[in-house]
């Protein structure tokens, strides 16, 4: 029995459930965020480091030593990329303020360069003095943006920090205990839907599995042609701006647009005086997109949740104005999930076999309750 069976055989009833139980849930956790965020990171290194576990498991190790050794390693990965990153920065440099002042000025020029452009191709643009304004409007927005707002966010994610620090503890327990959990949680089901149940266990782990390593996948392919593309146009950091735009393509459209525009202010200010390579940027930038839409999300994401393009987009938009950009993180896995189990409870509660093995163990155990009180 798979999801796609499942998921064919779904009425409207059970679908009507899924959607308001899944825009429940993002509510609360846009109330709960300080908990929410750090917990979503847990599972996302849950699932990274499963692999690695599993093949620890397979040659012998308990859970405990295996989740310990797992932890051991990711730790010493950490710290040693932390290390580079401070060997790498060791050297004197501008500060990270001035850096983005630079940036920011670089993609104003190429907008100021754009729009220029624009008008003299098209002089009623000209008459509506769409340059003036567009200018006018980026230069108010962005002045004394690193003093001021900049300052706000960084004091903000610094007030997350601590909650952020709960990951790697959520995650080593998710590793050492989750096995446990699940026995927990087969262990109160009635024996009528034990098997259901232990279904619905695997398929919402397998679910989230997929998942999550769909994702990984995609965040490796995506950095990877990204950095080869700026590479190839001679633009700097082409690794980590790549990186960079992967990441925050996991924030459906809002992050991809924003990837973008840190693309074009780096290249734009690479290549003051030739606008080419920024649209080079723009172009290469649109072809990873594509791949992304037609050939990587199909081969990864596309065959972890087995879901209608429609609902998907659908919820993506519900996602973002029930929770914002937590919404829009969050929908598409929490939707897979209530998917599973709105649909597999759908079938328990309706098939009547299971109802009536339900009832008559019930009833066999009423008997032989009060088998000795009967004269």
């Amino acid at each position: 029995m798979s999801v796609l069976a499942t998921h064919q055989r779904a009425g409207p009833v059970v679908w009507i459930g899924i959607v308001v139980t899944t825009c429940t849930l993002l509510f609360l956790l846009q109330q709960m965020l300080f908990l929410a965020i750090p917990f979503l990171l847990g599972i996302v290194l849950y699932y990274i480091l499963l692999p690695p576990m599993r093949k620890l498991l397979r040659m012998g190790f308990s859970h405990s030593v295996a989740a310990l050794l797992v932890g051991l390693m990711f730790v010493l990965a950490v710290g040693l990329v932390v290390f580079l990153i401070m060997l790498w920065r060791s050297a004197p440099s501008e500060s990270w303020q001035h850096t983005l002042s630079v940036y920011l000025a670089g993609g104003l020029d190429f907008v100021r360069h754009t729009t220029q452009a624009l008008e003299q191709q098209f002089p009623f643009l000209k008459q509506v003095k769409f340059a003036r304004n567009i200018n006018n409007r980026l230069t108010s927005f962005t002045g004394g943006f690193v003093q001021k707002h900049l300052t706000d966010i960084l004091v903000s994610v610094a007030a997350w920090l601590p909650s952020l620090l709960l990951a790697p503890f959520l995650t080593f327990f998710f590793l050492r205990d989750g096995t446990r959990f699940k026995k927990f949680l087969a262990r109160a089901v009635p024996n009528a839907f034990f098997e259901r149940t232990l279904f619905l266990l695997h398929e919402v782990h397998q679910t989230a599995y997929r998942y999550f390593q769909g994702l990984l996948k995609l965040t490796i392919l995506d950095t990877a042609v990204l950095a080869l593309g700026l590479w190839a146009i001679g633009v700097s950091s082409p690794l980590l701006l790549g990186l960079m735009a992967a990441v925050l393509a996991w924030v459906p459209y809002v992050g991809s647009i924003v990837g973008c525009m840190l693309v074009v202010m780096v290249a734009s200010t690479d290549a003051p005086n030739n606008p080419m390579v920024a649209y080079l940027a723009i172009g290469v930038f649109i072809f990873v997109r594509l791949l992304d839409d037609f050939v990587f999300m199909p081969l990864t994401l596309g065959r972890s949740l087995h879901m209608h393009p429609l609902i998907t987009v659908l919820m993506i938009f519900i996602g973002g104005s029930v929770a914002g950009i937590a919404g829009l993180m969050l929908v598409l896995p929490l939707l897979g999930v209530v998917m599973v189990i709105g649909e597999t409870l759908g079938r328990l509660i309706t098939d009547p076999r299971l109802r009536a093995r339900h009832s008559n163990a019930i009833h066999l155990r009423t008997r032989q309750a009060s088998v000795d009180l009967v004269k």
